[in-house]
């Protein structure tokens, strides 16, 4: 058995509503609002474990509408080293927090609160460029 480390896989939806982007606000550490997202469970592909958890902290039926980027700095995440793929989601209705998250709001993108959790506000102004200019973060 090997003793090499390696990143954990993570996902991270961009949720557009009418009205704005879904947010969550985290019932456990560390805290701040955040993406809908979490840790891909083995045997389930990144797509699906993007629609899951946006399913379980928002309660919002998402469709995946493009893979945004791949944000990989071992400091994302204080617990340990992650490596997030980042989907562009759309879906209908009220979000109501759920799972990891003790809330969730959908707020428009140029009026975002803070703090942001992990990386997300790197992630979320890659995200209002990309809608403003097209231009994709590298």
């Amino acid at each position: 058995m090997s003793n090499q480390r390696n990143p954990v896989p993570t996902v991270d939806v961009i949720t557009e509503v009418s009205g704005g982007i879904v947010l969550v606000k985290r019932r456990y550490p560390p805290p701040g609002w955040a993406l809908p997202g979490g840790f891909v469970e083995y045997g389930e592909t990144v797509e699906a474990a993007a629609i899951r958890e946006a399913c379980e902290e928002t309660g919002l039926h998402v469709s995946l509408v493009e893979l945004f980027g791949v944000y990989s700095s071992p400091d994302r995440d204080p617990r340990h080293h992650t490596i997030g793929i980042v989907f562009i989601g759309t879906a209908t209705g009220v979000p109501v927090g759920g799972d990891d998250a003790a809330e969730a709001r959908i707020f428009p993108s140029e009026s975002l609160p803070a703090p942001l959790a992990f990386d997300h506000a790197r992630i979320l102004q890659d995200y209002v460029t990309y809608k403003r200019t097209g231009r994709r973060p590298v």
